[in-house]
């Protein structure tokens, strides 16, 4: 283990500081400052680690990181071989290590009666530490086994996927209808979160290790899945799910309510430099969030770079609880309230907020929302309480209640893919739909969820795709992803 005394000696976390507020609103730069692997303190940080007989934190992380081993080897300054392990488990640590939500460190151990190990934290600062000191290097197939494999959707799923199946030999190619690599963490995630050098030094890497990437081909439009299927050998759906959820509510149809995604791609697109006609900005206006997730962080950052006037976010439910409640002990996931960077920088929180409506000008434009107080039901229903409607002023409306689902008209149409009752594509234990040769991973098969579930499934996927064309596979498979044995 690292420090044998580390956690005794060491109890309490800390990260390196944020960019002062003032600094930060005036550019879109990461809001962290950067981190020097020489600081005493990560060494310190890493040396909390317990070295626990059951890391729990290998439970919460779906990809099964093996965080005690690096965590050791930061402490015992071993970069070489920490970026070694990371990697074992994980293609892109840059990507986890700074927009994961982080499920390891609620599962750590030392969590029960002290702040959890900085896992998160030491797990960035060894990528970045790695691609410093160039121990970032392509990793080319020994040979190729004649075999091609179309991937749809350039996400973390997509790109796991693409990663794994490429360094198995297989002549992969990676298909994405935006006109860059990089799906919503190109144009979904702001730069203060991830910059987007952090994408593009890995798609250098996968370039050189025989990845083809075909950006700005939307497939089911510009060439079919019925044409991909007959071109290949196999395919990965990883297209995420994209379908916004919406509140039905009046007024949905106003000039100037907008789902989340539309406003945030746009705005990534402007920072990237390129030219956005019309573009929604918060600029001036009193913009109000409709969500208090991720998403809805990134917007009131955005919206505050941009020079709001006023931003407020509205959350349907309760406050959470400072600390981990009762009834969601450790070593699970608690539900508690969060302050992002996003909410250190201004705007105002509303909870128990339900939307009633929206309210236009004789032009068709909103000019103000309705709202009214959350009643929680018996039966666990939650909607607004009669007599409780107030208006406040909103200039811009930001959904961001999450996605439904993946938009499926095109491979449900041509492809004849089976469905879920939930919409998504449906899918085995390995992975594969109910049409041979094609397989699904991350948000299209799964759902809304997290980038190290993404990450994990497309290594899963990558996987049993490997066997599907092989019949057999030595990749890995992260321990937590749901497949059957992949090996005789």
């Amino acid at each position: 283990m690292a420090d044998p005394r580390g956690f005794l000696k060491v109890r309490e976390r800390e990260l390196p500081p944020n960019r002062p507020v003032e600094v930060r609103l005036r550019d879109w730069k990461d809001v962290h400052a950067n981190l020097v692997a020489g600081q005493p303190f990560l060494k310190e940080q890493a040396g909390r680690c317990m070295d626990c007989g059951i890391p729990f934190c290998h439970n919460g992380c779906p990809l099964g990181n093996l965080i005690p081993e690096w965590n050791d080897l930061v402490w015992r300054g071993q970069w070489a071989d920490a970026i070694d392990r990371l990697h074992a488990t994980n293609n892109f640590p840059e990507f986890t290590g700074r927009i994961c939500p982080a499920p390891c460190e609620s599962s750590c151990v030392l969590g029960i009666n002290q702040p959890p190990v900085t896992i998160k934290n030491v797990e960035v600062s060894i990528i970045d530490e790695a691609f410093a000191r160039g121990l970032v290097t392509p990793q080319v197939p020994q040979r190729l086994t004649g075999h091609t494999v179309a991937v749809v959707g350039s996400g973390p799923a997509g790109l796991a996927a693409a990663q794994q199946l490429t360094r198995a030999g297989h002549t992969v190619a990676v298909y994405e209808r935006d006109d860059e690599i990089g799906g919503l963490l190109r144009y979904g995630v702001p730069d203060f979160k991830l910059e987007k050098v952090h994408i593009d030094r890995r798609l250098e890497q996968m370039r050189a290790e025989g990845t083809r990437f075909r950006a700005g081909v939307e497939v089911g439009k510009d060439v079919t899945w019925a044409q991909l299927q007959a071109r290949y050998d196999a395919i990965v759906v990883a297209t995420g799910a994209t379908v916004p959820r919406q509140p039905s509510v009046q007024g949905l149809d106003l000039d100037g309510v907008h789902v989340a995604m539309d406003y945030l791609h746009q705005a990534n697109a402007v920072v990237a430099g390129k030219d956005v006609p019309g573009q929604i900005t918060a600029e001036g206006k009193h913009v109000v969030i409709i969500g208090g997730g991720d998403t809805g962080s990134d917007c009131l950052g955005t919206a505050l770079r941009q020079g709001a006037a006023s931003v407020t976010t509205l959350a349907i439910g309760k406050r959470p609880p400072q600390e981990r409640p009762a009834h969601q002990p450790w070593p699970t996931d608690p539900v508690v309230f969060e302050v992002s960077s996003s909410h250190e920088e201004g705007g105002e929180r509303e909870y128990l907020a339900s939307t009633v409506a929206f309210v236009g000008d004789e032009s068709g434009r909103v000019q103000r929302l309705r709202l009214a107080t959350t009643e929680y039901l018996p039966d666990g229903r939650r909607v607004p309480q009669p007599g409780t409607e107030r208006d406040i002023p909103a200039d811009l409306v930001l959904i961001a209640m999450g996605f439904t689902g993946p938009e499926t008209e095109g491979i449900a149409d041509q492809l004849g893919v089976a469905l879920t009752d939930r919409g998504l594509v449906a899918r085995s234990d390995d992975f594969a739909t109910d049409v041979p040769g094609v397989f699904v991973a991350g948000d299209a098969g799964r759902g809304q969820s997290l980038v190290v579930w993404a990450i994990a499934e497309g290594r899963a996927a990558a996987a049993a795709v490997d066997a599907y064309l092989s019949g057999t596979s030595e990749l890995p498979v992260p321990v937590t992803a749901s497949t059957v044995a992949l090996r005789p």
